[in-house]
Parts: C-alpha cells; structure tokens; sequence
C-alpha cells in the first residue's frame, strides 16, 4: 500500500474522531452546528474515508500483482475516490442530506464500482480461501448498495412511511459492516499458501458457507425493528446460531498460526490483536442475545447500545485487524517505534473506555436505574483519546523509518 495513501486514510480517521469528540461535546454545552448533520459528517467519513479506503489500499497490496497495481488507474482511483470523501466531509456537516452530498455519496458509489470490477479481474492470489473470502467481500459491497439506491426511489414515490426508509439504510449498513468489510478483513487474514490438508479445507467450506448464510439472515434483526414478524425473527434467530458455530470453526482453522505470528511481536501487538479477537467474540455473544425480544428491542430503542454494537464492530474488530496489517507492511512506518505504540495505547483506551461507558449506561437504562453520574462528561472525557492517539499514530508515521 502505498504510504502517501495511508497518511490520507488516517487524517480521515482523525477527522472523523474530531467530529466524534464535537458530537459528545455538544451533549455538554450549545454548539453552532446541527448535531444530525454532524453526525452524517461524522459516519461518512469514519466508514468511506478511513475504512473503505484504507482495505482498497490493502486489498490491493495483497491481491493485485505489484505491475498491475502500479498502473495509472488505481492511483487515480484512490484520488477521485478521497475526492468524493471529501466532499462529504464537507458537505454533510453544513447541509445533511441535500444537493452536493448526495452528488458526492453518488460519486462514491461509482468509484467503489471502478474498484469491484478492477480487483476481481485482476486478482492473482494463490489462495483459493483469499480469493472466495475477497469475492464475497466483493458481492456484499455491490448488494449493500441497493440500499442506498432504494432510498432515491423511496423519496421519488413519494412513500412516507419511516420505516421503510429506515429499513433500507438498515440494508446498507449491515451489508457494509457484516458483508463488505468483515469479510475484506477475513481476506486479508486467510491470504496464505492453500493448505493440504483435508480436514482444514472441509473446515474453511464449512466456515465459509455458514457465514455468508449468517450474514444473510442476521438481516432479519434489523429489518424486524420496523416490521416485527415471525418470519424475520426466526431468520435472525438461525443466523445467529450459524455465526456462532461459523465461529467455533474460524477458532480451530486460526488459533495456531495466530500464536504463531504474534510470539515474537511486541505486548502492544499481543494486545490490539486481542481487542481485535475479543471484540469479535463480544460481537457474536450480544448478537446471541437479541433472541430474547426485549434485548432485541432494546438494542434499537437504547441508543447506547447503538452506538456502542458499531463501534465494537467498526473499531474493535475491523479497525484493530487494519492496524495489524497496516504493521506487518514495513514501507508504511506504522507502529514500529515507542512513540507510535503510545499513540495505539491512548486511542485503546479511549475505545476501551468509551465502550464500557456505553454499554454500561445502556444497561442503567434498560433496568430502569437511569443515567450514570456524570456520564456525558466522562464520554467526552475518554472520546479525546481517540483523536489524541491517532495525531500521534498520524505524525510518527509522517516521519521516516527511525527506532
């Protein structure tokens, strides 16, 4: 991946974590902006800005053979590409949904178009389990987007109804999260040398079918939010079952090579793949629990939980693995040095901290025992550690290679 890519990818991320702390600080005292555009603001650059470009610039790295990637084309791709994101950061906090974000969030949907068709075609990886993972990947970044573009054909039918608008955002969103970027991680994951093993390569079927199965059906939570049904209640119900034996399996196919790869590396690295691990365990044990009706609810109606579910997902899981990766690369200069890992540790700490307040405040609510004292200020409080890491982790890697 190239660095220059990379240092883009983590001003977004900055950006975004600065919006963040603005939206928590707005909790506190009066701001002059409007918090929902804000918000927009914020989840559109957090999502496009940092994780879908930072995984094209891996994907690429680990799929694409080194004369093609460094063709013209994905270059400019990148760029039109940050140029969209951009323009949403921009655009979004002055107007929310109106004219130039949408044109922009519609540029962006091009150029993730550009990107699917380039990298399918031109993929050369040797493992069969990468290539199906990517592809999959692939497949649910295309298919989440009919989410979005229902929502023009929503507002141009004049449908009014809430839910259905709601519904297909819901779409969009557990598409990228659970389809798109989950599984572009496990690409990236199990890009090694094809196995010869028997067992292993029924194992990896087994893991493989199930998941994208589970994927599909743990639609059904969301979508049973607005339309409550038998039908898509039991769906998630299934899917949560496969997800967690898809889970068992994903444990005996990559606990050894994962001790392995982490023995010799530093306690930081130990620790941000642990977050990584255990997040993704925390991940499948809550999403267990919304077999229950009223935790199912909750988990819509609580807004902490919300918030704190998909930031488990996008920083605890996703964004710990692109860390990792990111490390492994060593033209990218990413936590290598002392200072760096400072950086890492502050904004553990801060998605630590934020998450346990979340949660813990979204448990106060939903047993009636109401608001944690002084809890906007301590969300506030440990928010700052996010973009305090990451300026850290951003200006240690602007630097060149030095212990």
């Amino acid at each position: 991946m190239k660095k220059s890519w990379f240092i883009v990818c983590l001003i977004n991320f900055f950006i975004a974590s600065l919006m963040g702390a603005f939206l928590r600080l707005s909790q506190l005292t009066p701001l002059p902006f409007d918090y929902t555009f804000l918000l927009h603001g914020h989840s559109h650059t957090a999502i496009l800005g940092w994780l879908y470009l930072v995984l094209y610039g891996l994907l690429l790295h680990h799929f694409v053979p080194e004369e093609e990637r460094e063709k013209p084309y994905y270059n400019r791709l990148f760029w039109l590409t940050q140029g969209s994101v951009f323009g949403m950061m921009v655009s979004f906090p002055i107007q929310g949904y109106a004219l130039f974000s949408i044109f922009f969030s519609t540029a962006h949907i091009f150029c993730s178009y550009c990107f699917c068709y380039k990298i399918w075609k031109e993929q050369k990886s040797q493992s069969t389990s990468g290539r199906k993972l990517l592809k999959a990947a692939l497949v649910f970044m295309l298919v989440s987007t009919a989410g979005v573009w229902s929502l023009g054909i929503i507002g141009a039918t004049g449908v009014k109804n809430p839910a259905v608008y709601q519904s297909a955002i819901q779409f969009f969103l557990h598409f990228q999260f659970n389809g798109w970027f989950l599984f572009a991680v496990l690409a990236l994951l199990f890009n090694q040398p094809d196995s010869n093993d028997a067992a292993h390569i029924k194992k990896f079927r087994y893991f493989f079918n199930l998941l994208i199965l589970a994927t599909i059906l743990t639609l059904g939570l969301p979508l049973n939010w607005y339309f409550p049904n038998a039908v898509l209640y039991w769906s998630n119900a299934a899917g949560v079952l496969l997800q967690f034996i898809a889970l068992l399996l994903f444990y005996q196919l990559c606990r050894i090579p994962l001790l392995r790869y982490l023995q010799d590396k530093p306690f930081l690295i130990r620790l941000l793949a642990g977050v990584g691990l255990i997040s993704l365990l925390l991940k499948i044990a809550l999403q267990c629990f919304t077999i229950w009706n009223e935790i199912a609810e909750a988990s819509h109606y609580i807004r902490n939980f919300t918030i704190g579910f998909i930031h488990l997902l996008m920083l605890g899981i996703i964004n710990s693995a692109v860390f990792l990766f990111a490390a492994a690369n060593p033209a990218l200069n990413f936590l290598n040095n002392k200072k760096s890992q400072l950086g890492l540790f502050l904004f553990l700490s801060g998605f630590l901290a934020t998450e346990i307040l979340l949660f813990l405040q979204g448990s106060y609510f939903f047993f009636g025992k109401g608001a944690i004292p002084n809890y906007t200020v301590l969300l506030f409080s440990f928010s700052l550690l996010l973009p305090l890491g990451l300026i850290v982790l951003l200006l240690k890697t602007l630097k060149k290679n030095k212990p």
